[in-house]
């Protein structure tokens, strides 16, 4: 399955929010998606239930605070969420970065760009709602085209 073919599987109910015009948002609940197969892979051995449980909690909570940052009425309150995605995107590096013994390389690679993507997008969009900038180093986040990482979705 690619970045079309979910998009064309993903309930009314929710393409018809205006949420859904939000790019890291969409993107946040596809990652969503391909990480249930990823985790459903980590949780058949046992030593890793735990680091499955780990990685579906950050992935999911990406979306969620991002779905509560946009129902938001000021910009502050939405910052304050889209900061909590930011915290959980990258939590979900670590896990992912974790899950390599178990996850192809093509699979983590895969999902670690996907990633950068949307912490690069989070990083945008959160001066923009806060009205200033981050206190934090510039990071050049390296990654390659997204349309690439949104076609060829490597599986475990």
């Amino acid at each position: 399955m690619n970045y079309e073919e979910w998009m064309a599987g993903v309930p009314k109910d929710l393409t018809d929010d205006p949420i859904w015009q939000v790019q890291v948002y969409r993107l946040a609940i596809f990652l969503g998606d391909i990480a249930w197969v990823d985790t459903s892979k980590l949780v058949k051995q046992k030593s890793l239930v735990r680091l499955s449980d780990q990685l579906f909690r950050a992935v999911g909570s990406i979306g969620a605070n991002i779905a509560e940052g946009f129902s938001r009425r000021s910009g502050k309150d939405q910052a304050r969420y889209y900061e909590y995605a930011l915290g959980s995107a990258r939590e979900t590096r670590v896990w992912y970065n974790q899950a390599r013994h178990v996850l192809s390389e093509s699979v983590v690679s895969h999902r670690q760009e996907l990633l950068s993507h949307i912490i690069r997008l989070l990083l945008t969009m959160i001066p923009d709602r806060r009205g200033y900038k981050i206190q934090e180093e510039q990071v050049d986040y390296q990654i390659p085209d997204l349309p690439e990482i949104l076609t060829q979705i490597p599986l475990p």
